[in-house]
């Protein structure tokens, strides 16, 4: 059954046409005074012919396929992803806090010891180098 301009309008056609009004504001064909003022409008609007006047003059929106918003910052090739950064912060983390703990133990007791450190840093790092050098740095998508 086809909606007559004399039918009621629901809240979420009132949503719909808002999404709609947003749309265009972003694309510019309308002002952000423009968009305030049939904000205004639409939810004082109590059937579709009143809605239907707040976008005769603008062009259809497919809301479903709109354009993929561009990120303000493009990703370089060879810059890492977050996951890879993250696993360096967390080794270079734990190799000072070793460090730190190796150099208070070696100060306390008088002699220089064995650096033990090394074997916490050491495996690790090369594992994360490896992943590094030889991965492709890229995030993996589900």
């Amino acid at each position: 059954m086809a909606n007559s301009p004399e039918m009621r309008a629901s809240d979420a056609d009132r949503d719909r046409v808002a999404a709609i009004l947003r749309e265009h504001t972003a694309q510019g064909r309308i002002t952000m005074e423009e968009f305030h003022e049939r904000l205004e409008q639409l939810y004082e609007s109590r059937t579709y012919g009143e809605l239907a006047k707040l976008t005769a003059d603008l062009p259809d929106v497919d809301m479903r396929n709109l354009p993929a918003k561009k990120s303000a910052a493009p990703a370089k090739k060879d810059e890492q992803h977050a996951g890879m950064q993250a696993a360096w912060g967390a080794w270079a983390a734990a190799s000072g806090i070793n460090w730190v703990i190796w150099i208070i133990v070696s100060i306390t007791s008088g002699d220089l010891i064995y650096p033990w450190p090394l074997w916490v840093m050491g495996p690790w790092g090369v594992i994360l180098l490896v992943s590094t050098v030889f991965g492709d740095n890229k995030p993996k998508r589900s």
